[in-house]
């Protein structure tokens, strides 16, 4: 009865209901598309209005950004570190540019007046420091080269302003005496002002801006060297059609070039046949660079081929010089021997017969005049690129025979070294048994070190984790190079073990706070623990990167940039310096998150660096970060 009484009421709304459609029915249907089309357009409207809003919001932001460059430019000018100075002004007046292009161009001026002072004061330390390790090691030397400030600044003026970057070099010219230095150069290398112009070119290159990278380059592609050679290989990965054009125009000029030689020719060789390799021949032996690991043969039209050969031949059967008249810094009969002999086997596949039988006549000439040494040589610089290296086992199983039958602890010092490194560049853990092979102990304790460093770079370059912790725990490696190894395989494992990457990054802090307050190496272990947990757990990056900064007011040094991992070794038998940047060690791309995050806070940050070098670095990137271009506003839904 209950039941009945409840359920009544409910049935006579309904039937009410039903005769309120019914009558409705009839009339005309205008009040249906009204719904329909009101919900769209107040959503529309909320949509503008929040779109309105994030970019007021961005506009703040900018105004807010643009004043913080402005007053830390004043600030700048003050700086006592020239380096520190230069670097401020000329990454300020770069963000600046595209809103205040006379400010922008003013404190580029000032950046480079610093970076003048800085440069200077640069190489007077460097020469300082390659005479005392002369001093100590009998003659060798083995250094990591100082930041060239000129450079830094001309590439950010390059970007904007080619007068301007334009009348740095021109400075560069007059400071250095390009003119009266030419004559000391190193065969294959550039003047100063050319080698400058063409590194600027390069790194507008790589940052995909070639229309300025070839106005740039172009007065430099004119002449021969290592640096122009290597920029027309740059170009050609991105526009063969533009990079054989100038090369062609290059052997061209070559050609009746009455300075052109053997080294020449071997340059303009490395274009097509062995890019980013080079070989010079001097009176001391051979000089290379290689700049790739891989060398591949270029693609080139058959007609490129000829003219290179038409070229290679017009210098390589000039007569030889009288005695005593050779010029100086050229390769000498010597060098032109040994390249002759290099390029022949090119000469012989792709050339036509009678420049072969030429070439092979020259040959046959300079055999008669060269020494004996050079005549019998046949090592790795003479085939290097030319003929196929022999598999890795063999040129193993040769250096130990050759200790086998060394009679000097620091001949089997030299062959146990390129046994370590040989098997090093493979990334086998033999290695380190070659390298505690050697005598010497001290020796023997920098080369463990440069090994172990080594694998560890070669492990987390290829995501092998498991070998790369295995050196954490027995490798000889300091306590910034065990962070970089433990936050870096977090950041591999993240996607698909997030606890082991916690874990690991657990780990890193531990090991990042056994470095000395002192020392600059504890915040940027720090920063590299922070900049970990952007991949593994988002949350703690501002906790992570507070005791960075924490740990910065108590390091002395401590500049928030310039972060490297050096490896490096001497002894008799040389010296090797293996020079790694280490972005994740530095502060831009952590402020720079974190102003992307949370703008205002990140700037208290920021404050919080006593120094002025942090608090200049990571004020700058959390600006440009908001004054990039090419950022929009966006609304989240």
């Amino acid at each position: 009865m209950c039941r009945l009484l409840r359920i009544a009421p409910a049935a006579l709304l309904l039937f009410t209901s039903a005769l309120l459609t019914t009558a409705q029915t009839s009339e005309p249907k205008t009040a249906a598309p009204e719904a329909k089309t009101a919900a769209p357009a107040k959503a529309a409207s909320s949509k503008t209005a929040a779109t309105s809003d994030a970019e007021q919001q961005l506009r703040t932001r900018r105004s807010q950004a643009r004043s913080l460059l402005i007053a830390l430019s004043t600030d700048a000018r003050t700086f006592h570190d020239q380096r520190l100075r230069a670097r401020s002004l000329a990454r300020i007046a770069d963000a600046l540019w595209q809103i205040d292009t006379d400010q922008g161009r003013l404190l580029f001026r000032k950046a480079w007046e610093a970076a003048e002072v800085a440069d200077q004061e640069s190489d007077r330390q460097l020469q300082e420091e390659i005479q005392q390790q002369k001093t100590k090691t009998g003659g060798g030397f083995a250094v990591s080269l100082p930041p060239n400030l000129r450079r830094e600044v001309l590439r950010l003026a390059a970007r904007h302003d080619r007068v301007l970057s334009e009348e740095f070099l021109e400075k560069l010219k007059t400071q250095k005496a390009d003119a009266a230095n030419a004559t000391n150069l190193r065969p294959g290398r550039l003047n100063e002002t050319l080698s400058q112009r063409l590194g600027v070119a390069r790194e507008l290159l790589q940052a995909g801006d070639m229309e300025k990278a070839l106005q740039f380059a172009e007065p430099a592609l004119a002449v021969v060297g290592v640096d122009s050679i290597n920029f027309l290989c740059d170009l050609r990965d991105k526009d063969a059609v533009a990079a054989d054009r100038r090369y062609a125009a290059l052997l061209s000029s070559s050609a009746t070039n009455p300075q052109s030689d053997a080294n020449t020719v071997s340059l303009l060789s490395s274009y097509i046949f062995t890019p980013r390799l080079y070989v010079i021949f001097t009176d001391k032996g051979a000089n290379t660079s290689q700049m790739s690991q891989k060398i591949t043969p270029a693609e080139v039209s058959p007609e490129l081929r000829n003219a290179f050969f038409q070229s290679a031949a017009s210098i390589l059967l000039r007569p030889l010089p009288q005695p005593g008249q050779e010029q100086q810094g050229t390769a000498g009969t010597e060098g032109k021997f040994l390249v002759v002999k290099r390029l022949l086997p090119f000469f012989e596949q792709y050339a036509s017969p009678d420049i072969v039988e030429s070439l092979r006549a020259q040959l046959n000439a300079l055999n008669g005049v060269v020494s004996d040494d050079t005549r019998k040589r046949d090592d790795e610089w003479v085939n290097r690129g030319v003929r196929p290296e022999k598999p890795a086992e063999d040129r193993e199983q040769a250096l130990l025979d050759r200790v086998d039958r060394a009679k000097t602890s620091a001949e089997r010092e030299g062959l146990y070294i390129q046994l370590a490194q040989m098997a090093a560049n493979r990334g086998e853990m033999k290695a380190r048994d070659y390298a505690g092979k050697i005598e010497d102990s001290e020796i023997r304790k920098q080369v463990q070190s440069y090994i172990d460093g080594s694998l560890a770079i070669f492990f987390v370059n290829k995501k092998l984790t498991d070998p790369a912790l295995e050196l954490v725990q027995k490798g000889d490696l300091t306590h910034l190079q065990k962070v970089w190894v433990l936050t870096q395989c977090a950041k591999i494992l993240a996607p698909n073990d997030k606890d082991k990457a916690t874990e690991l990054l657990e780990s890193a802090a531990t090991e990042a706070r056994r470095i000395d307050v002192s020392d600059p190496a504890l915040p940027q272990a720090l920063i590299a623990v922070a900049d970990a947990f952007k991949v593994v757990d988002p949350p703690r990056v501002w906790d992570a990167t507070f005791e960075a900064v924490r740990a910065a007011n108590s390091a002395q040094g401590f500049t928030g940039e310039d972060a490297l991992m050096t490896l490096k070794f001497q002894s008799k038998n040389g010296s090797s310096v293996h020079t790694n940047d280490v972005a994740e060690f530095n502060l831009e791309g952590i402020f720079k998150d974190l102003s992307d995050q949370d703008y205002e806070r990140a700037v208290e940050l920021a404050r919080g660096f006593e120094a002025e070098g942090p608090r200049a670095v990571a004020t700058i990137a959390i600006a440009r970060a908001v004054l990039d271009p090419k950022k929009r506003a966006t609304v989240k839904n």
